[in-house]
């Protein structure tokens, strides 16, 4: 419950039909069972009291009046339980037959939410025994208290605000316009779905889509659970097949034809963000809805959902892959425009024999293929000066000529000391003014290299190192179209990694290779004994830890202290806690003194969810503090 985690479970217990006191029993145990593995939401299926193909024996006061019975007894085996819990039954009331989901709390039944939408095609015959529910939710007396009875009934948690609950059942889903959207509009986060969907074949796979494209629509958390094998009877099949999904995404998925219990914990948070960034969701102006309190205990959830620890990288193989083209068509079609609109007769690249300049030169050498024009026109120049290296020299030298562009080398050792010069700076002061003074006439040279052939300069920079800053403002913090600007280093990695798998171009391959081999490094430093002495990641912290820093912070909103707990969750294995936390500090203190820099960026193509650009996605003050920030991590129990 704490930082917005709340853990849930949909459910399918073993039943017989029409047998309601072993249903009974079956329903007690698998609730015991949800609810001491934390459980704060317990979700059963349609019917489940009495089973949902009972038939005509729906008819029969025998079963109604003993399901009556026995979803007073199991409302009041909830009373030392500390969760909310739905479970399906049929009800009798005014004379008519009713579908509903019971919503019970501490040993009371707080709602009855009906059916709306019955079925009544194909193996389904519901309007043969049930009627639709109200219009709108009323009062009904149930077992001598006033009950709400009707549909889209919201139940609200006393200790915490943004957790309401609202429940719909099976075919409603399915419908043009179910129920849940009016309960989203009036403030519902989580959607339960008590439901009987029998098995047929591709509809496990329809269902699946159904359930994560509902949730996405309403930017929510959908727990479905359905009815399983002992249900199966005369000519259906039940799979049992459970959902726990939350924004269009599946968090967990039941094995179909075992009966069992699923679990996750659904981000409420997350959601209230979500929603907060989405103009287009849009919150009824008046409230109508029936609205009923219950009571939940707020607990530390043990998470047991993935948070994968390379956010911006599909970790399968295929969908690498085809993330991979896709980014490096949309880098190569943006700059195709620029090209275009520009009527630039070359493209120039500083190329240092490093990832993300490497990156660059890719692109740009796919923007000219898209636009027919030849590669000798794309001008890779390499600058060595004070910290360059052997390796990282020849590979810059030898993939400009793989790829077929008009290499030049202009040294720029001297114009930086004549400049140390000028300026009265001591060569053998390496502060920050010898880092930078070589960034700054990288820059100009390749500028100017521009200006005098008609072209312009396509940036090398990646979105991590803007993220931290980790940029020398006017040197390669600037270009006339920066094509890795929403690449995280972590995918610019596997980007190159894809060119260098998939090209036909053997010597490229070569070099490509050697370069991922490479560390990270501005080689802005002399090297020791000919190898590079200044890497990045010593400096500023590991990228892949940053990165995921980075995608929490920006994609959800999500606090310091909460990307700390998902982080040592994550790395568990890979780094420390002390490590994570020491990085985190520096990744929230970097991002809010370094905005200055992004305020001003050159235009890039947006390649992802989460990018900096200050025209776009993340528009912040450069001045902003940090404190409240570092006041929510430092109150983490380390």
């Amino acid at each position: 419950m704490k930082q917005g985690f709340v853990k849930v479970a949909a459910v399918t217990p073993d039943i017989r039909v029409a047998d309601v006191e072993f249903n009974k029993e079956q329903i007690c145990r698998k609730m015991d069972e949800a609810a001491a593995s934390g459980a704060k939401i317990i979700v059963f299926p349609e019917l489940c009291v009495t089973g949902y193909t009972c038939s005509d024996l729906f008819t029969q006061d025998v079963l109604l009046d003993h399901a009556r019975e026995v979803l007073t007894e199991i409302a009041a085996h909830t009373r030392d339980m500390d969760a909310l819990v739905f479970v399906g039954a049929p009800l009798a009331v005014d004379g008519e037959l009713y579908n509903v989901a019971a919503a019970m709390n501490h040993g009371k039944i707080l709602g009855l939410t009906t059916k709306t939408f019955l079925p009544n095609y194909g193996e389904f015959y519901e309007m043969r025994q049930f009627r639709e529910g109200p219009e709108k939710a009323r009062e009904i007396e149930f077992d001598g208290e006033m009950v709400p009875f009707g549909p889209n009934i919201l139940f609200t948690a006393k200790q915490m605000e943004h957790l309401i609950v609202a429940a719909e059942i099976c075919e409603d889903v399915w419908s043009p316009v179910p129920p849940s959207i009016e309960a989203v509009r009036e403030g519902a986060t989580v959607i339960v779905n008590c439901s009987a969907s029998d098995e047929t074949i591709g509809k496990a796979t329809y269902r699946e889509s159904l359930i994560e494209g509902q949730s996405a629509r309403l930017i929510a958390g959908y727990i479905y659970s359905n009815a399983g094998e002992g249900e199966s009877t005369t000519d259906l099949v039940f799979g049992g097949h459970n959902l726990i999904a939350e924004n269009g995404t599946i968090l967990a998925e039941s094995k179909r034809f075992e009966n069992g219990i699923i679990y996750s914990e659904i981000d409420v948070n997350r959601l209230m963000s979500e929603r907060r960034k989405n103009t287009t969701f849009k919150t009824a102006k008046e409230r109508t809805l029936t609205r009923v309190p219950f009571d939940i205990e707020i607990t530390e959830t043990e998470l047991t959902r993935v948070f994968p620890s390379r956010p911006f990288v599909p970790s399968e193989n295929r969908e690498r892959a085809k993330r991979c083209e896709e980014i490096l068509t949309i880098q190569a079609m943006g700059l195709k425009k620029r090209l275009e609109h520009t009527h630039a007769k070359c493209a120039v690249v500083g190329i240092s024999g490093g990832l993300d300049s490497t990156l660059a030169l890719l692109v740009t050498a796919k923007a000219f293929d898209a636009l027919g024009l030849d590669r000798k026109h794309i001008i890779s120049v390499t600058m060595p000066c004070f910290g360059t290296t052997d390796r990282t020299y020849n590979n810059a030298c030898k993939m400009s000529l793989s790829l077929g562009a008009e290499l030049r080398e202009v040294p720029i050792a001297a114009a930086v000391m004549q400049h140390f010069k000028d300026i009265g700076h001591d060569p053998e002061d390496h502060s920050v003014t010898y880092e930078n003074s070589q960034a700054r006439e990288r820059t100009q040279v390749i500028m100017d290299i521009a200006n005098a052939n008609g072209g312009m300069v396509i940036g090398t920079g990646d979105m991590s190192e803007l993220a931290l800053g980790w940029a020398t403002y006017n040197g390669d913090h600037m270009s006339m179209y920066g094509v890795n600007a929403s690449v995280p280093k972590t995918l610019v990695r596997h980007l190159v990694q894809y060119y260098a798998d998939t090209t036909d171009d053997k010597e490229l391959q070569e070099v490509l290779y050697d370069v991922l081999d490479t560390p990270v490094s501005p080689e802005l430093l002399p090297p020791k004994d000919g190898k590079i002495a200044q890497k990045t990641e010593d400096l500023v912290g590991p990228y892949e830890l940053h990165d995921f820093f980075l995608y929490y912070f920006l994609r959800f909103g999500y606090t310091p202290s909460k990307i700390y707990r998902i982080a040592k969750y994550s790395f568990a294995g890979e780094y420390d806690d002390e490590t994570i936390y020491k990085w985190l500090r520096t990744f929230c203190w970097r991002f809010f003194a370094q905005q200055f820099k992004r305020s001003c960026l050159p235009d890039g193509p947006k390649v992802g969810t989460v990018a900096l650009s200050p025209r776009g996605d993340w528009r912040m003050p450069s001045d902003a503090c940090v404190a409240s920030w570092m006041r929510d991590l430092e109150q983490v129990a380390r």
